[in-house]
């Protein structure tokens, strides 16, 4: 024992590099901050005041303007992995993200596993078309009934002849939760492409006449045509009233008895207090509080 104490003291000496790898989520600060008071030079991820965020691409535009506001205000580094809500709510749980973000709810199955949510902002999803699409309006009833295969034409719902091709989100999407969750079509849409992201969806609508699809209100362009449903466009103003009916939460995800660090909980603190609604709005979705 006396030999491998002398061994390590060989290396815990003032000047001398080290690096720190933190496994399973376990913080090697406190550690480091010693090896800093020792006079060694301790390099990591962890070492720096940083905050690790992963999850939706349906909130990168939201998440991105608070992780600037945070980063100028703060100096310190945010990072924003845009995985999907159901990798974002894995890496929570993992322990290898400090915050999730998901654009669904969590399942009851996920918070028996020590997760949960704070609701962030509400979205809305918008239904998009080709811009050439003569149909500007349908109902939630009739989006049903497209994506599950039971009208397959646009002619039936007022359009031009032409057969309906309904594109979607891969199945881990809270915007595929979100949507199908709204629209009751949950296992039962019959997609002809399953896309990783809302821009991949954007994109597929533009260039097809006959295609329809679903993407976070904020994702939107003018590449496509949102479409009203039920006579009630998408907006703000409509999702914060609710009457604008295929909306869903922007949420964060932490873990049950898991202290944050304390500069994660700066930004948590921050993101979901009245300060931050001026960006959350800026963003295209409604702040909660």
């Amino acid at each position: 024992m006396e030999n491998k104490s002398e061994e390590l003291k060989q290396y815990l000496q003032p000047g001398k590099r080290v690096h720190l790898i933190g496994i399973g989520g376990v913080s090697m600060r406190p550690l480091g901050l010693v090896l800093q008071g020792m006079g060694m030079l301790v390099t990591g991820s962890d070492m720096n005041a940083s905050v690790s965020t992963d999850g939706s691409t349906s909130m990168q535009k939201v998440i991105n303007a608070l992780g600037e506001a945070f980063m100028e205000d703060t100096g310190a580094n945010f990072t924003y992995n845009a995985t999907g809500s159901g990798t974002g709510i894995k890496a929570v749980k993992d322990g290898t993200c400090d915050i999730g973000l998901s654009s669904r709810y969590l399942k009851d199955s996920e918070k028996a596993e020590g997760l949960k949510e704070t609701i962030l902002a509400i979205d809305g999803i918008a239904i998009i078309v080709h811009t050439d699409n003569s149909v500007a309006d349908l109902t939630v009833e009739q989006i049903a009934a497209i994506f599950k295969g039971e009208i397959t034409n646009w002619s039936e719902v007022g359009g031009k002849d032409g057969e309906i091709v309904c594109i979607g989100r891969e199945e881990s999407s809270g915007t595929r939760d979100g949507f199908e969750s709204i629209t009751d079509t949950e296992d039962a849409c019959k997609y002809r492409q399953e896309l990783t992201s809302n821009g991949a969806v954007l994109t597929a609508v533009a260039e097809n006449p006959n295609a329809i699809g679903y993407v976070s209100l904020s994702s939107v362009k003018d590449t496509v045509k949102a479409i009203s449903v039920g006579g009630v466009a998408p907006s703000e103003a409509t999702i914060k009233d609710g009457s604008y009916a295929v909306q869903r939460p922007f949420v964060l995800v932490t873990k049950e008895g898991m202290e944050l660090s304390k500069t994660a909980q700066e930004f948590f603190d921050f993101a979901t207090s009245p300060a931050a609604n001026e960006i959350i709005t800026a963003a295209g979705v409604v702040p909660v509080n």
